[in-house]
């Protein structure tokens, strides 16, 4: 090969590799300026999602003056009716229910009746039929497990507020060891933040010697109105900086919540779609409930407050994972 030859051979392979890597570059920078995925793709475009996102934001940003440093990112979750449905009746109603058939009809009873009923069972056993429920009981409008009756809007936002270095727990007036159960399957949220409606155990041993605890009929906490802060400061010890819930149950988490410093975001949900789920309150002028209630009274405070209030038939483009 001639000196000359050479040389065009060795400006083209030359040309070549620079093309290359100019393709690669420009490729890469196209990637890395493509927009991100939505996080929150069941949510409608509105004042709940943008509110959300905002707060979201500004909370996470150390520039921002509304910065709240990580130790301090807690967001509180109610269950029955913000994370999963409550009606017609409360899953867990259901399930003392069918241990004791014919006897409870609210929540106040199940109270009882779970101290009582459930008292002198061991934790584990207890667990065990908590288990087998779940995964035989089918809700009687869509015939699916409970589990799989969780808000898919809901799921997005747990997960968008721990990409974002939050900590999610629950705090229901359910049963805690109930809710225990399945929170880290179904939620991502692990037992030890789960903060609910707790009974005595005794610590003891079984006919082996094997220690075991077993329930006892005596209440420590009833994690439902007043309880639910209370119950946040006994378990977490930290004011929440997100609070989120459906009922009048939950009114007093949301205001303990949004009279701390600083930024501070709350929302109620509203059962405003009898079409895809169940439409009640009486707030608004929906039918009432005696599971669930969303009255007048707490709809004014949520206007007073600057609480978001999220509604189902407008706010949330999918319901279920399952829907299409």
């Amino acid at each position: 090969m001639t000196l000359s030859r050479r040389r065009r051979w060795f400006l083209l392979l030359l040309g070549g590799l620079v093309a290359a890597t100019l393709l690669a570059g420009v490729a890469g920078w196209a990637g890395a300026i493509s927009p991100p995925a939505d996080p929150l793709p069941s949510w409608n475009p509105g004042a709940a999602r943008d509110g959300i996102v905002s707060f979201v934001r500004q909370t996470t940003d150390p520039g921002s003056p509304r910065y709240v440093p990580p130790e301090e990112r807690i967001a509180t979750f109610d269950q029955d009716g913000t994370l999963w449905v409550e009606q017609p009746v409360y899953p867990q109603v259901r399930f003392i229910r069918e241990r004791v058939p014919g006897v409870v009809t609210t929540r106040a009873e199940l109270e009882k009746l779970a101290a009582t009923a459930l008292s002198g069972m061991p934790l584990e056993t207890f667990r065990a039929d908590v288990r087998q429920w779940l995964a035989t009981a089918r809700h009687p409008r869509w015939q699916r497990p409970y589990t799989a009756l969780t808000y898919q809007p809901m799921q997005e936002l747990l997960r968008y507020l721990r990409a974002n270095g939050y900590k999610t727990y629950i705090v229901t007036g359910g049963g805690q060891d109930f809710v225990r159960v399945y929170a880290e399957e179904v939620y991502g949220i692990p037992p030890e933040q789960v903060i609910g409606s707790a009974g005595a155990t005794r610590y003891g041993y079984d006919t082996t010697g094997r220690p075991v605890l077993t329930k006892e009929r005596r209440l420590l906490l009833n994690d439902n109105d007043a309880g639910k802060p209370e119950g946040i400061q006994l378990m977490i010890g930290r004011r929440p900086t997100a609070a989120f819930g459906n009922s009048t149950g939950d009114r007093q988490m949301l205001e303990y919540t949004k009279a701390g410093d600083g930024a501070r975001l709350a929302m109620l949900v509203l059962h405003d779609d009898a079409r895809r789920e169940y439409a009640y309150g009486p707030a608004r002028g929906l039918p009432d409930t005696q599971v669930g209630r969303f009255t007048p009274a707490l709809d004014d405070e949520a206007t007073r407050q600057g609480w978001i209030v999220i509604s189902i038939k407008n706010d949330w483009r999918r319901l279920f994972s399952f829907d299409r």
